[in-house]
């Protein structure tokens, strides 16, 4: 067979980049939500970050997950917990951010290596006394929501919802992010529409936009599509 093959790789590629497209809108539409609704985002990350808190000390307490790595996440959504204190603003050279992007490779890194060793054998279990005793492993559906919503919920949640420092209009209290004084000469004149800037653009929004319009660019220099025109006759 050679027609089928190559209908099922266009298949996966098609399907990829639908996935992308869907996960994009996703989150475009998602930080157009939090840049309308502040204050409920705020609340909602809070209460989702000790609500996972609370789920890894019945983990560890319960289901006997290791101390040291339940210890490790308990810190880890602490420490995401403190860029809520300018929440949506995040200053990208923020140590508590630089901080929090390490956490997440870290935690995903050693929760992958927890769940990828056999469980050892258990003390009841004499049939296989040097044996791996599989019916305690986890399954996959339980490891994915494990990862899912104990390891990258609330980092993608925040990720969604901060908005990056350099995209803020100069107002009061903006000096955190970008380092100048603000007076009411220079507020008089940022609130006038000259300025390119938008206000509390969050990440994943220019993200996305950052992608499409390198996408259209590139496009239109290897001829791929036409420009728009900027000029009438």
């Amino acid at each position: 067979m050679w027609i089928l093959p190559l209908v099922g790789y266009i298949g996966v590629v098609v399907g990829f980049a639908f996935l992308t497209l869907a996960i994009a809108s996703g989150l475009y539409y998602l930080s157009e939500l939090v840049e309308e609704h502040t204050v409920l985002a705020r609340r909602l990350l809070s209460r989702l970050i000790y609500g996972i808190i609370a789920i890894q000390v019945l983990l560890m307490l319960i289901d006997r997950f290791p101390v040291s790595l339940s210890l490790l996440s308990i810190i880890s959504h602490l420490v995401y917990a403190s860029n809520l204190r300018r929440f949506p603003i995040v200053k990208l050279s923020d140590p508590l951010f630089i901080l929090s992007c390490l956490l997440v490779g870290t935690n995903h890194w050693l929760w992958f290596r927890h769940f990828s060793k056999p469980l050892p054998p258990s003390a009841n279990n004499w049939r296989q006394p040097y044996g791996v005793n599989y019916e305690e492993m986890p399954s996959f559906s339980e490891v994915a929501s494990y990862f899912g919503l104990c390891v990258w919920l609330v980092p993608f949640a925040l990720f969604v919802s901060l908005s990056a420092g350099e995209n803020v209009l100069p107002s009061m209290g903006s000096e955190y992010v970008t380092g100048d004084r603000v007076n009411s000469t220079s507020l008089g004149h940022s609130r006038g529409p000259s300025d390119g800037k938008s206000k509390n653009k969050g990440m994943a929004k220019a993200l996305v936009d950052g992608v499409r319009d390198w996408t259209r660019e590139n496009g239109e220099l290897m001829g791929l599509w036409r420009g728009e025109q900027t000029s009438r006759f």
